[in-house]
């Protein structure tokens, strides 16, 4: 099978949730003997690492990436305010990357161009017209919900009003473009729901993040150690981080004053790496995420908004580590609180969590293990991809 996979960053390398969902989709085809092409837009903030890229990776997937100036533009802003338009999906439309993409569909011919996030959804009649190819839509969230969540918890009043502005007109392209699609997959049977409820009539499937666990790293895991690792230019990380940090980590650090908690990940604000709080120490971003993880001994996810599935979160259960994070970090995953992994919502419920965890060594390995072997059973890329190949091949071959 022949497919043309369109990427809203690079991605490769992996070195985000998003671009590791892509990733595994990429090598999970590949490994299965599909022929992929991989045509990505790119940016400032999201630019091409040439000097990351294996020859492997060029050769197999003959990657290229088209530049975009992804910046936000007040006068622009203001226009589709006025207009009622998405800005999120405007600001990634691009003259360029819409001549190289007929461009490629004229060179050669694909059984399905599959297309990572709703983002990209203005290039889906180019495709037609260009190309027989069926369409289908890796949604990695219901993307609208991230931002209805995280105005409501904004307090500032006008950008609380923003926040909710861009999140309605968002849903409101969601609901209106679901079904210029072939089929979407979805990356979690909850988000597949909400699309059924906004219209999607699609046929669809539900697939999470396929991983292939690393079991080669070796390093000593550093005793009363909690970390956070997440690309920290997206908003719902440093909401939540920003909230752990005054919230949740005063009462951790007074009744737990030998634990120190490290925050790792990309993009890191600059007054979070200036921050001097007590106990806490800001790394940034980590050359080897699953060599830092396996360092460390207790992952804390203190989401309060977003949607689809927490990559990160899924790397460190993969590692055998307890992860404490609230029930929207959980959403999706189908772990079980108590089981393979602990939920808490409240600054208490945090605070009481890590003290079992700490106060019980056998308790923390047996929610690791837990944790390590339900990945191993639901999110194995191997399997994964093969459930995406017979719902690719029911597409191409329904008609």
């Amino acid at each position: 099978m022949k497919v043309l996979q369109l990427c809203n960053k690079p991605p490769y390398p992996p070195v985000d949730g998003g671009t590791l969902a892509m990733n595994s989709i990429t090598q999970g085809l590949l490994s299965e003997g599909c022929e992929v092409r991989v045509l990505s837009l790119c940016s400032d903030k999201h630019p091409v690492l040439e000097s990351s890229m294996t020859e492997t990776y060029l050769k197999a997937t003959r990657f290229e990436a088209v530049k975009i100036d992804l910046g936000i533009h007040p006068i622009d802003a203001g226009v589709a305010v006025l207009c009622g338009e998405s800005y999120h999906v405007k600001r990634f439309i691009s003259k360029a990357f819409a001549t190289r993409l007929m461009q490629v569909l004229e060179e050669e011919c694909f059984d399905v161009v599959h297309v990572e996030s709703v983002f990209l959804t203005p290039y889906v009649p180019i495709i037609r017209r260009h190309s027989d190819a069926k369409v289908v839509l890796r949604a990695h969230n219901v993307e609208h919900t991230i931002w209805q969540r995280v105005a409501q918890s904004e307090r500032n009043p006008f950008k609380k009003w923003y926040l909710k502005h861009l999140s309605l007109t968002l849903a409101a392209y969601e609901r209106e473009h679901l079904n210029d699609y072939d089929a979407v997959v979805s990356i979690t049977n909850n988000d597949a729901q909400k699309m059924r409820e906004m219209g999607c009539r699609r046929p669809m499937l539900s697939i999470p993040f396929g991983i292939t666990p690393e079991t080669d790293v070796q390093v000593d895991e550093e005793p009363d150690s909690l970390f956070h690792l997440g690309s920290m230019d997206w908003m719902p990380n440093q909401e939540g981080v920003r909230w752990f940090l005054k919230q949740v980590w005063p009462l951790i650090h007074q009744s737990m004053p030998q634990l120190t908690l490290y925050l790792a990940g990309r993009k890191m604000p600059d007054d979070l790496m200036r921050l001097q709080q007590e106990g806490v120490k800001v790394v940034g971003e980590v050359p080897d995420a699953m060599y830092f993880i396996a360092s460390k001994q207790i992952n804390v996810v203190p989401l309060l908004s977003g949607s689809g599935i927490r990559v990160k979160i899924i790397e460190a259960m993969s590692a055998g580590k307890v992860v404490v994070t609230t029930s929207i970090g959980a959403e999706g995953i189908g772990c079980t609180d108590g089981k393979n992994v602990l939920i808490a919502d409240t600054p208490q419920q945090f605070v009481e969590q890590l003290q079992r965890c700490v106060n019980d060594p056998e308790f923390r390995r047996q929610i690791g293990a837990n944790a390590a072997q339900m990945i191993v059973e639901q999110y194995g890329n191997e399997q994964l991809t093969r459930q995406l190949l017979d719902f690719y091949n029911q597409i191409v071959n329904r008609d």
